[in-house]
Parts: C-alpha cells; structure tokens; sequence
C-alpha cells in the first residue's frame, strides 16, 4: 500500500477544513447515524458469511442479476481480489506440470495506486499488452472521464478490463451503467458506495460483472469480509435514496470557481476537471512546504499528489468543499505565496 494517502487528518490535531479527500464533506447522515445506534445490537451476532441479502437490493437496483454484484470491503478490497483470483491463466486451473504463465497488468498513471500495488503483491509485471488492464473512470487525482469510445477500444485490446467508477457519483459526465458492463462480458466494474454516500469509515464497494467473472471472484472471496453495521447501513441508504449531495450541478459550478480563483496565481496551474476534484502544481514551492503551512497556520489541510507515479514534488490536489471553505483556501494559499515570495 502506498504510503501518502489522502485524509490522512490522524497526523494532524485540529484540522477545521480538509480538502484532502476527495469524498463529500458535508453529507448530512444523521438519520443513518441514528439507525446504526438503534441497531448497535447487530455487533452481538456474526454478519452473513457472504453479503448476500446487499447484493440482491444492489442487483434489483440496477436491473441486473444476483449473480452479477459480489459486494467487498470498499473498491480496494475489490482491487486485491481482482489480483488475486485473475493471476492464472487459464483462471479456473493450471496443469501441474506446467509452469503458470507471468500474469501482465496495465495502467495509465497518474491514477489510483493500489491497481499496481495489488498487481505486485500478486506477481504481475506491467505490459503494454497486459492480459489486465486497469482504468480509473473519473480518474484520481486528475478528475478525468474517459469516452466510451475508449472504454471500447481497451476492452477489446485486452482480455479483461476493470473499470473503477468509485467517484461515478461526482460527475455529471455519463458513466458505463452496469448492465453495459455486464454485457461487455470481460470488464468488471468497481463502484463505491464508502463514496457514493459519505461513508469512509465504514468500507462497502462491490463488483459488477457478467456471472462468470464474478464466480471466479467468489472462489477467492473471504467470509465475512464486510461487518454488520455496514451492511445495515448499505440497506438503509438504498432504502431510504438519501441525497448525499443536495445539488451536484451547483457543487460541480463551485469546483470550477475554486479552480478559477486558485489559477489566477502565476505560480499555479490548475488541470482541467469533470468532478468535485482536481490537479494542481505550483512553482518554485513544493506541495510539502503547502501542505505544511496550510496545516500548521490555518489547520487545513491538502493533498500532496507528489507521490502518485508521473507526478512531481510540485503536484497537489484539491477537492472542493462549501464556498466559504474555498474563499478561506484561496486567501491562505495567497498569504503562502506571498510569504515565500
């Protein structure tokens, strides 16, 4: 796992904004909270083996079989899953006496880590032709949505290609929808529902794929991966469509004020964006000696991008918050430059 994550707020004390992670920041869940203590009980008793009863209300959902969702731990546990039960070819059985094929995975950097972290873990070596490829849709850190057309074109250059929607649900830009996945019949979609309704702490995500491929993922799957209460709280959130951000139009309008006033900085360039996040870089500072000043002067806190592949000491990240937070950002990014000017 890479170390540098964002939300790492646990290193710091009194952190009153944080633009570090990317998930909805002000998503009333109090009456989710006050469901979970009416059924605190549920941590008396083991969670279902296998979170059966969560994927059929995802299935019926989606208008897909219940043979086509498996839900995990949040995408990541997804990610390594997918590693795992794939690095065989062919992936049900290998001859004994043959020896098994190098496993090959691709990626398209900058983007999530924890695709070649889980590759490697695995034994995979990367290949422009991998049997594996992997594509994060929108894209982290550069909030990127790729066409349709070039979802096609990796589908069918390689033999399987997963497609990790986990911030789906911060962009307006059209998505592939599960049952197109489905019929694909080699892609296997991440979707997120830690970030699709404010939930980090709690960790759900789940796979939706044709029955097959999930199959091959069951056979790897480890019992009672997802607790009791996350699983109570899924229900409760399909249930009850809770709107966790009230206006995604107007919040995606505000993303891109924020990256207007912070592009108005000579030292800054700001990356054009599709979601609630985006890319920036500043010169000749680092985004270590920001993320310091803006931490330790005004506790708040940022994403230094400088660690994901192909990025720089001068990359960091942003994900929009209220309007009053952004001005706030802004003003103290001025008094950064200003100091160091």
């Amino acid at each position: 796992m890479l170390d540098g994550h964002g939300d790492d707020i646990y290193n710091y004390e009194g952190i009153r904004m944080n633009f570090s992670s990317n998930i909805y920041a002000h998503a009333n869940l109090s009456e989710l909270e006050a469901h979970l203590c009416r059924h605190i009980d549920l941590i008396r008793s083991y969670p279902e083996p296998y979170p059966r009863s969560l994927e059929t209300m995802i299935a019926y959902e989606y208008g897909i079989d219940e043979d086509e969702v498996l839900v995990t731990s949040g995408a990541t546990d997804a990610i390594y899953l997918i590693a795992q039960a794939f690095r065989l070819s062919p992936w049900s059985s290998v001859s004994p006496t043959t020896p098994p094929p190098v496993p090959t995975f691709k990626v398209f950097p900058p983007t999530f880590s924890e695709y070649e972290d889980a590759c490697h873990v695995f034994g995979y070596q990367e290949s422009e032709d991998a049997v594996l490829c992997w594509l994060c849709n929108p894209n982290n850190p550069t909030g990127e949505v790729f066409s349709a057309s070039f979802i096609e074109e990796l589908a069918a250059k390689h033999d399987l290609l997963v497609i990790d929607q986990s911030y789906e649900n911060y962009t307006l830009a059209p998505m592939l929808s599960p049952q197109e996945a489905v019929r694909m019949g080699n892609v296997l979609q991440l979707h997120s529902m830690t970030k699709q309704y404010a939930i980090p702490g709690l960790r759900v995500g789940y796979v939706v794929a044709s029955p097959q491929l999930i199959s091959v993922l069951r056979n790897h799957y480890r019992p009672w991966s997802v607790n009791a209460l996350a699983v109570e709280a899924c229900k409760w959130l399909l249930t009850h469509q809770q709107r966790i951000i009230p206006n995604p139009t107007a919040y995606l309008q505000e993303t891109q004020r924020l990256r207007s006033r912070l592009s108005r900085f000579v030292c800054i360039d700001c990356v054009d964006t599709q979601t609630n996040f985006f890319l920036c870089t500043i010169h000749p500072q680092t985004s270590a000696e920001l993320k310091a000043f803006l931490a330790k002067h005004h506790s708040i806190l940022i994403r230094d991008a400088s660690n994901f592949r192909g990025l720089t000491p001068h990359h960091f990240r942003i994900a929009a918050q209220s309007p009053e937070e952004n001005d706030a950002l802004v003003d103290t990014i001025s008094q950064f430059i200003t100091l160091k000017g």
